[in-house]
Parts: C-alpha cells; structure tokens; sequence
C-alpha cells in the first residue's frame, strides 16, 4: 500500500501547524524538489551527501571528500572562492549597467551621470562594479600568491597554474578595457598612458626597435590597431566596449570552467595534516564554509560601496592634459619603469617575461618538497625570488602612485604637491656613440658622481664609453652571471660572503667620497643595490640551482638576472643619474 502523511495533531477544535523539520522535508521529498535534484529521498547520510555533490551542477566541481587542511580558513583564505564571487558580481551588476549605457563619445559620460542623478540604485550599481573590479584584482594576485607558497602548482597541477596565470592577465586586461567606458578625464587619460606603451613594441611599434624597418608608422602599427586610430576616440570607445562586455568576459568564462574542472580532476593540493585522517564531506563542511565566503564578500562591496562613490572627473578632454597623467593603478608599477627603461623594455617586454615566466614555474622547479602547506625553509630559492619579483611590483605601484607628482617629478609621501620641485639632475649614458656627444673626463665623472653636473645644453647626454665596448663588456658580463653560480660546485659560505661583499662596497663608497665627492646617501644606495644584485642575482642560485641540467638552469638563471635587472637599474637611475646602460639611437635600441 503507498504511504499516506501522518495528519497534523489535532489539538482541541484547531490543527497544530507542522514543526520546521517536518516542513522541510516534505518540500525535499516532494516531487518537484527531486525533479530538479537528482536523487532519492533525503536521508542525511553519507551516500546523500556525495549524490548531492555529484548531482549538482555547480558543486560537482568539487570531490566527494578532502582533506580536513582543506577546510582552514588560514590555508586557502577563501582567495579563489572570493574571486569568483567577484566575477559574479561583476557579470550581474555589468548586466545592468548595459541597460543604461550606450557608448558613444557624445552620451557616455551622460549616461554615468544618468545613473548617479536619475536610475534607481544606478549609482550603486556601478559603485559595485567598479570596486569589485578594482577587488578582482587585488584577490586574483593573492590567490595566486597563496598556490605558489602552498606548492600547489606542482605535478599534476602544471597546466592549471598555466591557465591561472592566463586568468590573471585576462582580470587586468578587464579591467583596463572597462576603465575608458565612463569617458571621463581619469579613464581617457589613463588609457592613453596605457596604449601608449603598445606604440614601443619591437617590430609591431612605430616607437619600438626595428620598427622603421618594418614599415611601422604611427598610423598602422599594433596601437592603431588597439585604438582604431592615432589617438584615443570614438573608435577607441566602441572597440573596448566589445572587449570589455562581450570577447574577454566570454574567453574567461570559458578558462574558467576549465580551471575549475581541472581543480576538481586534479584533486585539492591540501596536504594531510596527521598521516592517518580520515577526509571530510564536502556537503556541507567545504561547501557551508564557501557559501559564507561568498556572502561576507557580497556585503563588504556593499557597504564599501555605499560609503565610497567610484570615481568621476568632468568629461574627457583630449585637448587638456592632466598633471600626472598616470595609468590605472594596478598599471602604475609598469609606467615607473618608464623612468629607468625604455618603453619597449618596460611596457612590453618585462610585462610578456613576467607571464612567461610564470607559467614556465611548474616545469623548472624540480623540487618535489612543500606541497599542499606554507614551507618557506623547504623551498628557499623558489619563495625568495617569487616574492621579491611580488614585492617589487607592489613597490613600483606605490612608488609611481604616491611619490611621482606633477611632471612625474620625485615627492616623498610627507611632501605636497603643490611644492615646485626643481627641475632633475642632467642624466648620463654608460655606453653609447661618441660621435656628437659630450667630451667625457674624469671631472665630468666626478661631478656626475656628485650631482654637481651643469652647462650642458638641454637635451645633451653624455656618453662615458663607445657602444660596441658596452655590447663586449655586457655580453662578458652576462655570460659570466649566466654560468658562473653553475661553474662553482662548493656551497659559497653565506654569512662570510654577504659580509665580504658588503665590506667591499663599503671601501668602495668612502673611495668614492674621498676622490669624487659621493655623497653619503648615494653611497648607502651603493652598497644596498650592489648587495641586492649580488645575493639574489649570484648567491642565492649558486647554493640551491647549480645541480638543474642545463637547459633548465640557462632558462632560470635568464628570468633570475632579468628580475636583478630591476632594482639595479633603478639605483643607477635614482642614485647616480644614469639614464642608459648601453644606448644605440639609430635604432632606438636602449638598455
């Protein structure tokens, strides 16, 4: 016979209304609940548990069971879930903007006043947006943080580290395309800085090197092509509209689901804590954890967004000039380089190394230690090097946001920018061509040294020594950094040499104060820049590299030098005034 419901409890003349459990389990019961979740009846056990994961089609992207580490806050911080969480926000609140926007030059920049004026919740809405853009950012670059100190990007999960690399320039690239839409002075602006770098690409760049020789003009390289004209427009509007609503917002999905299912496939990296635990369901231990996450970070880009409005300046002006014009934020670290590079090194080829080199991570670290926890002593050279290459793009940021003002001149944080500064020091070239250049001297060098260089006409840069001694005495120099840690097979004593070193630099730095008139703070940036090259570019790959084969060593100790290169090149240029290493202007090659 088929089962009938126990009738309520009568009690007197009246019906007693279900309890909470009863209800709820007649609504799982019923019909058209399981029509729309597979499976049978709810039972609560752990076979339900995993049909309920399994049946799902959202959660099916996680396993049956992990590991009990999975489930800490202080492991994964929520960092991916977070992220997701934020691209959600930013498809639904996108969604709606769309209803309300229409970009063309002449009524963009109303539409956003539309919405801060005159649509319901319009200005919500974008405020939302346009912080959990600026948030997507920031938790994209720590979730990527936290897989590189977990180890989690190790065997067999190579491919997906690859395709989480791939998501974080796809975030940026986001959120550059969405910052002209509101056609403001801070969007057109900052975009015009940001394309300008595509101008100084190698080959494609009428700016960049060889590019004469390819043809290259200022109207048909690859920033004609990202703008759609010589200058930042109309079609520059309509083509970032696309690429931000519709082509990079489809690919990411795409990647995404990718990146989940590879997750899932293969398995959470979480190391087990006690060898003998036993793992946990995920419904509703992991799952529970994650819907809170995700909650929590909805309300903060509520609140914040509340209290805080997204920025709007007056209408874009190409005619007028900001002072600074300076590039989104999460950009700001690529244009500081600007100042010590050339902009194909700094605008193209640095940002295209830092992406190769990140995905090439998983193939070149061949040490299986530190997977699935935080192992900072297991993993010395790897941790190093990663979060000096972190530090350093943060310290960009922040230098090129907070210390450059008006005329991209020094400020430091205490100081106001409404201060005129004095116009900089003459700068000077190492290696170059000789032919029309200033005669060099020994006092030249001293004044240099001692920033006491003056009477040059504007525009003139002395040259030290000829070019093609600079590509002979670079190359050398390179080769020898290239192979030299490789070649020492005993471990270099690392208190013993850091002191040496430094000692050395020392005597170098009084010599040059008795002899050239240096400067004590010149001579402190001396000796930091020197060491900082020195440890991380020499000592520290001599004591944990030397035994990769060759390939695999070349190819490290190539992304390790360039990362040196860095802050090198800005002590040269902050301490010494040197603007150019090597420079050869006939083909607009300058290092």
């Amino acid at each position: 016979m088929p089962e009938t419901a126990t009738p309520p409890q009568q009690n007197g003349g009246g019906f007693k209304l279900p309890d909470f459990d009863t209800l709820k389990k007649e609504v799982i019961d019923s019909q058209i609940w399981r029509s729309m979740f597979r499976g049978g009846v709810w039972k609560d056990t752990p076979r339900d548990r995993a049909a309920h994961i399994i049946g799902n089609v959202w959660l099916h992207l996680h396993p049956v069971k992990v590991r009990p580490r999975a489930l800490h806050w202080t492991y994964t911080w929520g960092l991916g879930g977070i992220s997701f969480m934020l691209f959600l926000i930013l498809t639904v609140t996108g969604v709606l903007l769309m209803f309300y926007y229409r970009p063309t030059v002449d009524l963009a920049y109303r539409d956003m006043k539309d919405l801060e004026f005159a649509v319901t919740l319009g200005v919500l809405m974008r405020n939302m947006h346009r912080w959990a853009a600026q948030a997507m950012v920031v938790f994209v670059i720590l979730h990527m943080v936290r897989v590189f100190l977990t180890g989690a990007y190790k065997k067999p999960r190579e491919f997906n580290w690859g395709i989480g690399v791939i998501l974080l320039t796809l975030t940026l690239f986001l959120s550059f395309t969405g910052y002209l839409l509101p056609w403001d002075q801070l969007a057109i602006w900052a975009v015009t800085v940001g394309t300008n770098m595509a101008g100084a690409t190698p080959f494609l760049g009428n700016e960049g090197p060889f590019g004469a020789l390819m043809g290259m003009r200022i109207n048909n390289d690859v920033r004609f092509t990202l703008l759609g004209g010589t200058m930042v427009g109309e079609n520059t509007l309509i083509r970032f509209y696309v690429l931000h609503c519709v082509a990079v917002p489809l690919i990411t999905g795409i990647l995404l689901i990718v990146h989940f299912w590879r997750v899932r496939k293969d398995s959470f990296s979480a190391a087990p804590i006690d060898p003998a635990e036993e793992k946990v369901d995920v419904w509703p231990n992991l799952v529970g954890r994650e819907y809170i996450a995700a909650a929590g970070c909805l309300l903060a880009i509520m609140i914040w967004s509340i209290l805080m409005n997204a920025p709007l300046e007056i209408v874009a002006n190409p005619n007028v000039t900001p002072n600074p014009s300076k590039a989104p934020w999460y950009f700001v670290g690529l244009q500081e380089l600007l100042v010590y590079f050339d902009p194909w090194i700094a605008g193209v080829v640095m940002p295209n190394l830092i992406i190769v080199g990140l995905m090439a991570i998983p193939y070149i670290d061949t040490n299986p230690k530190g997977i699935g926890f935080y192992s900072l002593k297991e993993r010395p050279f790897a941790n190093a090097m990663f979060l000096l290459g972190v530090a350093m793009w943060f310290i960009l940021i922040y230098i090129g946001y907070y210390c450059r003002g008006p005329n991209f001149a020094w400020f430091n944080p205490w100081e106001s920018w409404l201060n005129q500064k004095p116009a900089m020091p003459p700068t000077w070239n190492i290696f170059g061509p000789l032919e029309g250049a200033v005669p060099f001297t020994f006092k030249m060098a001293a004044d240099i040294v001692g920033g006491r260089l003056g009477g040059l006409e504007p525009g003139v840069v002395p040259n030290l020594m000829p070019g093609w001694l600079g590509a002979i005495v670079l190359g050398g120099m390179g080769g020898f950094l290239m192979i030299g840690p490789k070649l020492i097979q005993k471990d270099i004593p690392g208190k013993t040499a850091n002191l040496a070193f430094i000692g050395a630099m020392a005597v170098v730095a009084v010599l040059g104060k008795i002899f050239a008139g240096l400067p004590v703070m010149q001579g402190l940036w001396l000796v930091f820049f020197a060491w900082t090259g020195f440890y991380f570019g020499f000592l520290l790959p001599q004591r944990h590299i030397r035994q990769l084969e060759w390939p695999r060593y070349l190819f490290t100790m190539f992304l390790v030098l360039n990362t040196v290169a860095v802050p090198l090149k800005m002590g040269a240029r902050l301490a010494f005034n040197v603007k150019y290493v090597l420079t050869f202007p006939t083909i607009s090659l300058n290092i």
